[in-house]
């Protein structure tokens, strides 16, 4: 597989984290780890495709999405032992 369908692959995969994340969001509200952990996936995807591109803006973006969602699924587990 070439690097641009390489790229176009891991931008799918994370946009569909992204819409899956969307759903839980709206229907399951209760599920904050569940969000957050497939919010932590698209991030992934999108951080990974910004520094194969080379895209410094993006990768900044992704970069604090990423802390952001690590601190929501740390934040949760710490709710669950206190």
């Amino acid at each position: 597989m070439g690097m641009m369908k390489t790229n176009e692959l891991i931008q799918w995969i994370g946009t569909a984290f992204i819409l899956v994340m969307y759903v839980i969001s709206n229907f399951f509200p209760g599920y904050d780890l569940l969000r957050n952990s497939v919010a932590l996936g698209g991030a992934l995807c999108f951080f990974t495709w910004s520094y194969r591109v080379k895209n410094t803006q993006q990768m900044i973006i992704n970069g604090v999405a990423l802390a952001l969602c690590c601190v929501g699924i740390y934040r949760e587990c710490l709710s669950w032992v206190g």
